[in-house]
C-alpha cells in the first residue's frame, strides 16, 4: 500500500519512512538515507544495499521516471527534480546521509547542453540543499570520466584530474564541472566524499546504459565487429558497496575510484558471445570510416528521438583505453570487487528475464 507523507510531499511504501529519529536503547538515532537516482541502474543498487543494512531509505525520483526498480521495496518516494531547490529542500528534511547518484548519463542528446545543465546545476542544487539541511555526510557519485586517460601508459589513478576543456563530449564535461563544484563546496564546509565508478555492469539496467546497450546488442548478434579500445568493467553491486565503504571510511574531500578489471573490447565481446552461445566477432575496424556513419546516425536520431548506437564522441573516446586502478579504494576503504565476468553473467541473466534479448 502507498501512503503520502505530508512532511515531504512524497509517497511512503511499507514502514520505513524517514523520521526525525528512532529511539534505540534510550538514545535518538537518525538512520535516514536519501538516494537520488534510485530508479536507475547504480542508484537502485545503492538503494537496495541501504535497505539491506537496515537504513530508513528515502528516494528522489522525477514524476516521469520508471518505477520498476522501486517496485515492492519499503522506501519512501519523493517526487521532484534535482535542479529544483524547493523539491530538494523537501527531500532533504530529516536526512542524515545523502547518496547523490542521479546523473544524466547519455553520450548523445539533441541538445548536449541539457546534459551539462542537469549534471552541473543539479549537483550544485542538491549539495546546497544538503548543506542547508545539516546532512552529516554526503557521498557524491562522480565518474572516471573526470580523469585524464590521454597519454597514459599505465592504469590511471585519482591524481589524473581532468580540466573541463579537455573532456570529450557533453557528458564527460558535465561530470568534470560537477566534480569541481563539489570540491569547491567541500572547501566551504560540505562533508562530502567523492567516488568515481568506472563502468558498472549487472542487473536492473532498465534504460539500458550505453554499456548495457553493448551487452544487449552483442548478446543478440548485432555487433559483428569492433574497434581497438578497452574499458574497466565492474559489477554494479560492488560499486554500490564501495559507496557504503566510502560512507564508513572515506576521507572528506577525497576521490576514490570504484573500478574492477581492465578489459579490451574484443575480450568483452568474446565473453558475452560465449555466455550467450554465439560466435565472437573477429573483425577489427579502423575508426576513420565510422565517423561518417556516426554523423548519419546522429542526424537520424534528431528525427527519431532515439539515441544512436554509434556517436562521434563515442568514437573519439574509443581512441583511448580507459583503464583505471582502484588501489586507493582497496587500501583505504577495503574495497574488493569480484571478477567482471560475474557482472556480465548477472547482466545477461537480468536482460534475458526482462525480455531484452529477443
Amino acid at each position: 500500500m502507498l501512503h503520502r507523507n505530508p512532511a515531504v510531499g512524497g509517497l511512503l511504501r511499507g514502514r520505513r519512512a524517514c523520521r526525525a529519529g528512532s529511539i534505540v536503547r534510550g538514545f535518538e538515532i537518525n538512520n535516514c538515507i536519501l538516494v537520488t537516482g534510485a530508479s536507475g541502474f547504480l542508484g537502485s543498487s545503492v538503494m537496495r544495499q541501504a535497505l539491506d543494512r537496515g537504513f530508513q531509505v528515502r528516494v528522489l525520483v522525477r514524476s516521469t521516471s520508471p518505477r520498476a526498480n522501486l517496485a515492492g521495496l519499503p522506501v519512501e518516494i519523493v517526487e521532484g527534480d534535482m535542479r529544483d531547490a524547493a523539491s530538494m529542500t523537501r527531500a532533504m528534511a530529516g536526512v542524515r546521509y545523502l547518496f547523490h547518484v542521479a546523473a544524466d548519463y547519455r553520450l548523445w542528446a539533441p541538445d548536449p547542453e541539457e546534459i551539462v545543465r542537469s549534471n552541473v546545476e543539479g549537483t550544485v542544487t542538491v549539495m546546497n540543499a544538503a548543506r542547508a539541511a545539516g546532512v552529516e555526510r554526503v557521498i557524491y557519485t562522480s565518474s572516471v570520466a573526470t580523469l585524464r586517460v590521454a597519454g597514459a601508459t599505465a592504469p590511471v589513478d585519482e591524481t589524473a584530474a581532468m580540466a573541463g576543456h579537455e573532456a570529450i563530449g557533453a557528458y564527460k564535461r558535465s561530470k568534470v564541472l560537477a566534480e569541481r563544484e563539489v570540491e569547491r563546496l567541500v572547501a566551504e564546509g560540505l562533508p562530502a566524499v567523492i567516488v568515481n565508478p568506472s563502468t558498472p555492469i549487472g542487473p536492473r539496467d532498465v534504460r539500458p546504459t550505453p554499456t548495457g546497450r553493448i551487452i544487449v546488442e552483442a548478446a543478440t548478434g548485432k555487433i559483428p565487429a569492433f574497434v581497438d579500445t578497452g574499458l574497466n568493467l565492474v559489477h554494479v553491486d560492488d560499486v554500490a558497496n564501495g559507496h557504503f565503504l566510502a560512507l564508513d571510511k572515506g576521507r572528506i574531500g577525497e576521490r576514490y575510484i570504484l573500478g574492477g578489471q581492465d578489459v579490451l573490447l574484443r575480450q568483452m565481446l568474446a565473453d558475452i558471445a560465449d555466455m550467450a552461445g554465439r560466435k565472437a566477432p573477429t573483425i577489427e575496424l579502423p575508426r576513420w570510416p565510422l565517423y561518417p556513419v556516426a554523423r548519419v546516425a546522429e542526424t537520424i536520431a534528431r528525427f527519431t528521438g532515439k539515441e544512436p548506437f554509434v556517436t562521434v564522441d563515442g568514437l573519439k573516446m574509443s581512441q583511448y583505453r580507459m583503464f583505471f586502478t582502484s588501489a586507493k579504494a582497496q587500501r583505504e576503504l577495503g574495497y574488493a570487487p569480484r571478477p567482471y565476468q560475474e557482472g556480465l553473467r548477472d547482466a545477461l541473466t537480468w536482460f534475458r528475464e526482462a525480455g531484452y534479448l529477443k
